[in-house]
């Protein structure tokens, strides 16, 4: 990617988690509206870009010729890791996160009810997390890191990560516990990103977000059936 391809990208990716914070936040939209927009937003239109400013073949962009079986192993290994930290964290700090507010956030703005998150569970852990994946490190990072522009790639990839998720919890922290989250989330896309330095593609980090995916949506379970 040339100078001026790497700025519009930054522009354009920017842009893109704004408007989805608008979405989400300002517009209060229900959840298949938002799932909607990302999916335009994370999916269609860098793929349009990678096929038509940036001239290459999908398929060859992506890079799933180079995949790295030791790699997805180690993936493997941090993403179980990661499902211990994540349930062992919730119960260390349940009392501080409020997680009856979460639960109402949910119901009460994204029309969420425990039969509909058996389907938005499934969806998180298996297409949330690959868009995720695709567009913050297989779009970003790795386009950038390929480029000469590692430091930049790490730093924007990761930060831009940390703070679309804002769009999320919002309104379910206080001020102390969202810096804390925000500063949690910049680390993990630290080493998302270290991860698929590996195979130059997005799969190691992929399989890691499935599994703490999956610790997430096992408490979210939790907190449905018992609040």
């Amino acid at each position: 990617m040339k100078q001026n391809q790497i700025i519009s990208v930054v522009i354009l990716t920017a842009l893109s988690c704004s408007l989805l914070f608008v979405i989400e936040q300002v517009f209060d939209a229900h959840y298949l509206v938002k799932t909607g927009s990302k999916i335009v937003l994370f999916l269609i239109v860098p793929l349009l870009y990678i096929r038509f400013v940036l001239g290459e073949r999908i398929w060859e962009s992506l890079r799933f010729n180079q995949i790295d079986k030791p790699g997805l192993i180690y993936g493997a290994g941090l993403g179980i890791l990661s499902m211990i930290i994540v349930v062992t964290a919730f119960f260390l700090l349940q009392d501080v996160l409020q997680p009856e507010l979460i639960i109402s956030d949910l119901r009460d703005r994204l029309g969420i009810t425990f039969e509909t998150y058996v389907y938005i569970a499934i969806y998180i852990v298996v297409v949330n997390s690959l868009l995720e994946e695709f567009y913050f490190r297989g779009f970003i990072f790795l386009k950038f890191y390929q480029s000469g522009y590692q430091w930049l790639g790490y730093l924007f990839s990761s930060g831009l990560f940390a703070v679309y998720h804002m769009a999320i919890f919002a309104t379910w922290f206080d001020t102390g516990l969202t810096l804390l989250a925000l500063a949690g989330l910049f680390v993990v896309g630290l080493v998302f990103c270290w991860l698929d330095t590996k195979s130059n593609n997005f799969l190691n980090s992929w399989i890691l977000h499935i599994c703490a995916d999956i610790a997430v949506v096992a408490i979210g379970f939790y907190l449905f059936s018992t609040l």
